[in-house]
């Protein structure tokens, strides 16, 4: 075992890493849908919605509503998005950085 410490520049965020690494914008992505699923799925769990209620609510089927569920289906439209949140009585909210 070693004592030595290696060095690095002091501070470098992980946002800096993966833009490093190239793969910021495709690990942003992988990880705004992933918190979605999440937070739909909860939203859904917390008020007792069901799969069924919830694809009813959406006027879609329920194979659609477990794609939009899926944290690494990334083939999920901002209006369906949208159309999510509002059936469990949230919103979306974007912004550009």
């Amino acid at each position: 075992m070693t004592d030595k410490i290696e060095k690095g520049r002091a501070g470098e965020s992980f946002d800096d890493f993966l833009k490093d690494q190239g793969t910021y914008e495709e690990t942003t992505e992988v990880a705004v849908k992933r918190v979605l699923a999440f937070q739909l799925a909860e939203a859904m769990k917390d008020q007792g919605i069901s799969k069924v209620e919830m694809a009813k609510r959406l006027d879609t089927s329920r194979s659609q509503l477990n794609r939009l569920l899926d944290p690494d289906h990334d083939g999920v439209t901002l209006g369906i998005l949208a159309r999510a949140a509002k059936a469990v009585g949230r919103g979306i909210r974007l912004e550009l950085t």
